[in-house]
């Protein structure tokens, strides 16, 4: 009699810490009737014991879609693994309202009956958290479908701008050509004085404007991803430059430019293409090198490669500078006292040695001065 007296003291007491323990817990037989609960688990479900155990069953306290999860899911992996672990279920409370809860379930025998133990434990803040997760992945998806709109938006604009000013500078250069030779012809017959100066100005603009206009061609078939077109002769380069030199001395008539050849000058290049560079590197150097200073000119070949060099007197570039001289609209730091351009030149020079299989660089010192390079492979790329 003690010993029954014992054991049922025992059990009672197991039944009293069940009741203190922080989370959830139910004893259901196969088929979800409820066979026994804790305290905590009813003051979740809002139901008193009594209206549980040998009442109801697990699935009349979830929504339809738990049920739905319950049937397809939840039974399956009881059956074959024996166990359930952190399933997230909606439970209806007795007033209708749901919270959410992580269950775990076991699948065990008891005295020749199979039941389910399950644990519980609310789970509003990591409710919350997972539908903020939620609603911040939307917002970051539709911040990113935005930015891609966007993107594509300015691409296109862009796309538009260059084939515009492609269009543009292509019209502009019939006119500025006539313009040009139309003033040569003029300046050969007897004006006076003041006209030829006159016509000369407008050779001279006009001269400056084709430039312009072929920059701003040569800007934008590199930006279309065209590149630049280069037809490959086989040529004298120091023939080339010379008479590059020639037309650029007229040009720049105030400063003296010097021609320095170096090797046979045989190679095989795109000779119109050279003489831009040159033009290009030489109207660099006249306007912001040192004022009156010469200008010297480099061709030369040898072994593989060939170049070409121009260097001028005058403050040293700054080092940052130096890293995106190359780039478009980019100018030297004292554009603001000099005539204004687009900042296209150098961009130009990189792209024609591009063009060659070769490249651009610059280096400037206050001892030795500024040279810009280009250099170029011997034998055309294959």
């Amino acid at each position: 009699m003690a010993a029954d007296t014992d054991a049922l003291d025992a059990s009672s007491e197991a039944l009293a810490l069940l009741d203190e323990v922080a989370c959830g817990l139910a004893r259901t037989s196969e088929n979800g009737t409820f066979l026994r609960v804790n305290k905590l688990f009813c003051t979740w479900v809002g139901h008193p014991a009594e209206a549980l155990v040998g009442r109801r069953r697990f699935t009349d306290l979830l929504t339809v879609g738990g049920r739905i999860f319950h049937q397809t899911h939840w039974t399956p992996l009881l059956a074959t693994q024996g166990s359930i672990s952190e399933v997230k279920l909606d439970i209806v409370r007795a007033d209708g309202s749901t919270v959410p809860m992580i269950i775990n379930a076991l699948r065990s025998e008891k005295g020749g009956a199979i039941v389910h133990e399950i644990a519980a434990y609310v789970a509003r803040d990591r409710d919350a958290y997972e539908r903020e997760l939620i609603k911040s992945g939307k917002r970051l998806e539709e911040l990113a479908n935005e930015a891609t709109r966007l993107h594509a938006d300015a691409k296109d604009r862009a796309l538009f701008a260059e084939q515009m000013i492609g269009m543009v500078s292509h019209d502009l250069r019939n006119p500025l050509s006539s313009i040009l030779l139309s003033a040569q012809q003029l300046a050969r017959g007897e004006v006076s004085a003041s006209r030829q100066r006159a016509l000369l100005r407008i050779a001279r603009s006009s001269k400056r404007a084709t430039h312009l206009v072929a920059d701003l061609l040569d800007f934008t078939q590199v930006r279309l991803g065209h590149g630049l077109s280069v037809a490959r002769e086989p040529i004298d380069l120091h023939e080339v430059i010379a008479l590059a030199i020639d037309e650029l001395t007229a040009v720049y008539p105030s400063r003296t430019i010097t021609h320095v050849r170096v090797g046979d000058g045989a190679c095989v290049a795109d000779g119109m293409r050279l003489v831009q560079l040159v033009g290009n590197l030489v109207a660099n150097a006249v306007t912001y090198g040192e004022q009156g200073s010469p200008v010297t000119v480099t061709s030369s070949v040898e072994g593989d490669s060939f170049a070409l060099a121009v260097h001028n007197k005058g403050t040293p570039l700054p080092a940052e500078l130096q890293a995106t001289l190359f780039h478009p609209m980019t100018r030297g730091p004292q554009a603001a006292n000099v005539t204004r351009s687009v900042g296209l030149g150098l961009f130009i020079v990189r792209e024609i040695a591009r063009a060659h299989g070769g490249n651009a660089d610059v280096v400037s010192t206050a001892q030795d001065g500024t040279t810009f390079r280009a250099v170029f492979p011997l034998a055309p790329p294959g």
